[in-house]
């Protein structure tokens, strides 16, 4: 009987260990969000020499004149400290990834980083403030951290004080993305000699906390909608992809279904998810290069480094702007970065291992997240060998006119083919991101699908 009870004892004491790493934050430790920490969860303060400054509240909507939809620049007339380069790159290691060392290596005559004053320019809505203050409360991981419980009153930042580096990836996939969201993008795969072909593409987004009640009732498990067509070139218009984004993806997969236009027929696709290849790619990206990173976290083991400071990618008005032609950014080897901007941040550090028995292109994946917007800013990828293969960056401005956090490009540079993909551009694009829509159920089924691709 002593033997019973002490095993007993030993079981509970697993299980309120086992519930204890699962749990939400304290009320004591959820109290520092708006005082200590921003509301985000983010330092508040800067750093010791004041090269990073303190949080204030970020960029207000009035910021700087928008035009046709399109954020102007509140640092148009602002240069860069200094400029990073293949000569003098060594001096500053410390505060650059592995990726961005390699990428001075294999670019070492045209690649740099123009160095310019850091501003926090991160700014949500209050609403937003108050829901990632619930998630800290309430949001708790799932088994294996691949989904999350007690979310779907919040819907917005799960882990706002993260305790594990699967819980910062969470902040990445649950951000504030803005309203319902309607735009015209491009995509672009230059050859080594810098030509290029443009792909253009419609997208379209639905949160359930921005549809009817009785969406948000049928859409307890689901994170967004997402649907995108492709509209040139000719020989690939007409394509639509349909996403439905679960919250936890082990539970219910994502389910994506595919228009075909050549075929005239909706198909399921479960290809569209972890390693598939990327819509009109070139084989340069796979599905969950997407956003920097999308999808279920399950096929890999996660793993928080910690906070660190670097120069990342942030404030690229001049990139985003619609002065600029697509020819003026796309260069052989890597994007125009005399048109860059960036800034030191803190980061969270992560890095992703591939878990035994699982399968992807990628076999690590070493992760810098932006402290103030939970972006992911950098990530290095890296092959089966241990090869640092791929380096991808997110092009990071404030749309101060809608409180979000975007990005003006999402590149990612292949090392060994001397090559890179870059989306998300808008700077020919006949107006900006248009947010607010209205959008139902119907409007992302199947069915919907064929209307959407006829040509």
């Amino acid at each position: 009987m002593k033997t019973i009870t002490i095993m007993q004892a030993s079981a509970l004491v697993l299980a309120l260990l086992a519930n204890s790493a699962m749990a939400a934050v304290s009320p004591e430790e959820a109290a520092k969000l708006g005082t200590s920490l921003t509301p985000l969860g983010a330092q508040k303060d800067g750093n010791a020499d004041g090269s990073i400054p303190a949080w204030t509240g970020g960029l207000k909507p009035d910021a700087a004149p928008v035009t046709n939809l399109f954020v102007g620049d509140p640092f148009a007339d602002e240069k860069p400290l200094f400029t990073i380069t293949a000569a003098n790159a060594e001096q500053y290691k410390a505060k650059l990834s592995d990726g961005q060392m390699a990428m001075f290596k294999r670019y070492p005559d045209s690649y740099k980083i123009p160095v310019y004053k850091t501003h926090r320019t991160a700014a949500n809505p209050q609403s937003v403030y108050d829901a990632a203050k619930k998630s800290a409360l309430n949001t708790q991981l799932s088994e294996g951290g691949n989904g999350l419980i007690n979310f779907s009153d919040s819907r917005y930042y799960a882990f706002p004080i993260p305790k594990s580096g699967v819980e910062v990836l969470w902040n990445h996939l649950t951000r504030y993305r803005g309203s319902n969201q309607k735009r015209e993008t491009v995509q672009a795969v230059p050859q080594v000699d810098g030509s290029f072909t443009i792909v253009q593409l419609r997208d379209e987004v639905a949160y359930p906390q921005f549809m009817p009640a009785d969406a948000q009732a049928a859409s307890a498990n689901i994170l967004f909608y997402y649907k995108q067509e492709v509209v040139a070139p000719a020989r690939l218009a007409g394509s639509v992809t349909l996403i439905h984004e679960t919250i936890d993806q082990i539970k219910e997969p994502r389910l994506a279904w595919v228009y075909n236009a050549g075929q005239r027929r909706v198909r399921r696709a479960p290809q569209v998810a972890y390693d598939g290849p990327g819509t009109a790619s070139d084989g340069m990206r796979t599905t969950d290069n997407g956003d920097l990173f999308n999808g279920s976290p399950d096929r890999y083991d996660w793993k928080l480094i910690g906070k660190k400071e670097i120069y990342i990618p942030y404030n690229n008005y001049r990139l985003a702007s619609p002065s600029l032609k697509y020819a003026d950014i796309l260069k052989a080897g890597h994007i125009n970065q005399d048109l860059t901007r960036y800034e030191l941040h803190r980061v969270w550090e992560v890095e992703a291992t591939l878990k035994p028995g699982m399968r992807n292109i990628y076999a690590k994946r070493h992760m810098y997240f932006d402290e103030d917007t939970w972006q992911a800013a950098l990530i290095d990828h890296y092959d089966g060998r241990g090869q640092l293969w791929r380096v991808a960056e997110g092009m990071a401005y404030n749309d101060y006119a809608n409180s979000v956090s975007a990005y003006a490009g999402q590149a990612l540079y292949d090392l060994i083919a001397g090559r890179y993909l870059i989306n998300a551009m808008m700077n020919e694009s006949r107006h900006g991101s248009v947010f607010g829509g209205e959008a139902n159920l119907a409007d992302y089924t199947p069915a919907a699908l064929r209307s959407a691709g006829i040509r």
